[in-house]
């Protein structure tokens, strides 16, 4: 008799998470029956307790803000993809009982663009400077051949973007919010600001525009990627990079050598569509 299996997404907030939709999804349909993947209200201050309380039958963690960092002093093995951005939204745990973490964000973006058609562009641009802003930046650096603009809304966020970009070894090139409109003359643009941020940006979208990766699930479409699809602009969506990404933590988690995407896309557009 085999021992059951434990997973869960770990944030704050959390209700809002799709990742037990998608996790569940792909156990079903791997018939892995006696795999059970839940949601924990986790904050900073309660993270190390939590982690040192789980017991072998837990076989990983999905970690989203603001736990990404905070995570990495708990393990002892951290990814050269997530130690490039200093974040973590995987933890595997392995037979042995190390903790292992990983980014499965940056080849999740990746692989979101990918399955649109885009695979190399010689610029970009970023809207935003936060945790998610830097795992994009991680993903150009392996397709983007010239400058990457971001635009932000201070100074600070500037530095650190530049920081971000010398040592990701990209060129990147900062420019004020007020501004951003310019970032739509870049033939792809990547939205990674919270939930409302680029709405007054929608009326400013030219025709004939580049591609939109747009990291927001919910609400979908935002006002600008419904605008960027009604000039004819090529869209990737929030819900293609978590469902990548969680692809990948499956992959991680249960040793399968391939997850269920199409089943876990369709379990994900429908959890959506009920709210």
């Amino acid at each position: 008799m085999t021992t059951p299996r434990r997973a869960a997404v770990l944030g704050s907030p959390i209700a809002h998470s799709l990742s037990p939709v998608l996790h569940r999804t792909a156990y079903a349909e791997l018939g892995l029956d006696d795999w059970s993947y839940d949601r924990f209200e986790v904050d900073e201050a309660a993270l190390p307790g939590f982690v040192s309380e789980l017991d072998d039958s837990w076989a990983g963690l999905s970690l989203t803000m603001p736990l990404k960092r905070a995570i990495i002093p708990l393990l002892d093995e951290v990814s050269e993809t997530a130690s490039s951005v200093e974040a973590v939204n995987t933890v595997v745990f392995r037979a042995d009982g190390t903790r292992y973490g990983d980014n499965t964000d940056i080849p999740g973006i990746l692989a979101a663009l990918r399955e649109r058609g885009v695979e190399k562009t010689d610029s970009a641009a970023i809207l935003g400077a936060g945790a998610t802003a830097s795992s994009a930046l991680a993903a150009l650096a392996r397709i983007c051949s010239g400058p990457v603009t971001a635009y932000v809304r201070s100074e600070a966020r500037a530095a650190e973007m530049r920081a971000w970009g010398e040592r990701l070894a990209v060129d990147v090139r900062t420019a004020d919010w007020d501004d951003a409109a310019r970032a739509f003359d870049a033939p792809l643009v990547v939205a990674t600001t919270p939930a409302g941020t680029t709405d007054a940006l929608a009326a400013a979208v030219p025709d004939a525009p580049g591609t939109l990766f747009d990291v927001l699930y919910d609400p979908w479409p935002t006002a600008l990627a419904a605008a960027w699809s009604d000039r004819g602009g090529r869209i990737v969506g929030g819900l293609d990079l978590l469902v990548h990404q969680a692809v990948l933590q499956v992959e991680q988690m249960t040793g399968v050598p391939e997850a269920p995407l199409a089943a876990m896309r369709a379990a994900g557009e429908s959890a959506l569509a009920a709210r």
